[in-house]
């Protein structure tokens, strides 16, 4: 519940497409309780789910996650490029709802390379015009704020983004950077 004297911290990510994301979850939880919060995962059942029952699958997902985000005092979200040059925009969503509500989101990447060079990377030549606006192949252009992802991502986080380039074998699976940002965010929200 909102205001427990343990901050409840919504866990948002692609993580749970991990074939093991169940156990992810887990482990997850578990540096929280280290650090003096609850981390609540998107697997954790939803006080409202009987009253679902009837409802497709990825409604009663939908409206789990949405719940659990209304119960929760803030998020922590992986904003690790997912399935292109940006975030996942189910996890850029709950940071939306997060900051509608008026609580903290933080954040944390495991790759520290920029927006422009992700958006070559995944969509083929950027390169700039003769303004020096950087386009991509539909010419459209490409923001360049030497921000790690969308302008509107990263002001969404209540702290700098917590972020360290982890080899590539290694970006899904590696704990550190999360457990960081995990102390980084028990500090901020012991602070008030």
């Amino acid at each position: 519940m909102v205001g427990s004297p343990r901050p409840r911290v919504y866990l948002a990510g692609p993580d749970v497409f991990l074939p093991e994301a169940g156990a992810w979850a887990e482990e997850r939880k578990k540096i929280c309780v280290r650090h003096g919060l609850i981390g609540v995962s998107p697997f954790d059942p939803a006080a409202d789910a009987a009253a679902w029952t009837a409802l497709p699958e990825w409604q009663r997902i939908f409206l789990g996650n949405e719940a659990h985000l209304r119960g929760a005092d803030a998020v922590i979200a992986n904003l690790t490029p997912f399935r292109g040059p940006s975030a996942d925009p189910g996890t850029v969503y709950e940071i939306g709802l997060m900051r509608g509500l008026g609580r903290p989101v933080f954040g944390y990447a495991t790759t520290t390379q920029g927006f422009v060079a992700r958006s070559h990377a995944a969509w083929g030549p950027v390169r700039r015009d003769a303004a020096g606006v950087w386009r991509d192949r539909d010419e459209l252009s490409v923001e360049d704020f030497s921000l790690f992802d969308n302008l509107m991502i990263v002001g969404g986080l209540t702290l700098p983004l917590v972020a360290e380039e982890l080899p590539a074998d290694r970006r899904w699976t590696d704990s550190s950077v999360f457990e960081r940002c995990v102390v980084v965010a028990a500090q901020a929200l012991a602070a008030g």
